[in-house]
């Protein structure tokens, strides 16, 4: 599986931005993505989570009524609504999927993509 963000930018606090991640490969092994971020000297954090069908979204506190996490299993593509961003969102926003292979599971990542909010 090869994930690739696009979407990230610099945006004025208060914008939006919308992140995608296409996967490719063996994407009917995927189960479960989400998006996780990381800013300078942090660690990385997640951002959201998304079933296999979409059903069930999970947001971290700090951005619960202002991101959307959302996935089109027929184009293999999930996305990332951001609204109403502040600096503190700045960081690089990465991708990330389940993948299930039988009972073997596996972790795959993106290479990232930045995400700066300006004040």
């Amino acid at each position: 599986v090869q994930l690739v963000e696009s979407g990230g930018g610099l945006v004025q606090a208060g914008g939006s931005l919308r992140l995608s991640c296409a996967a490719s490969g063996s994407t009917f092994s995927i189960n479960a993505m989400g998006w996780y971020r990381q800013a300078p000297g942090k660690q990385r954090e997640l951002v959201a989570t998304i079933t296999t069908g979409g059903g069930i979204t999970t947001y971290a506190d700090s951005v619960k009524g202002r991101f959307t996490i959302s996935r089109d299993n027929a184009k293999n593509t999930m996305y990332l609504q951001m609204n109403s961003l502040k600096p503190e969102d700045t960081a690089v926003y990465y991708c990330q999927a389940d993948a299930s292979y039988g009972s073997t599971w596996f972790g795959y990542w993106g290479q990232g993509t930045q995400v700066t909010v300006s004040s």
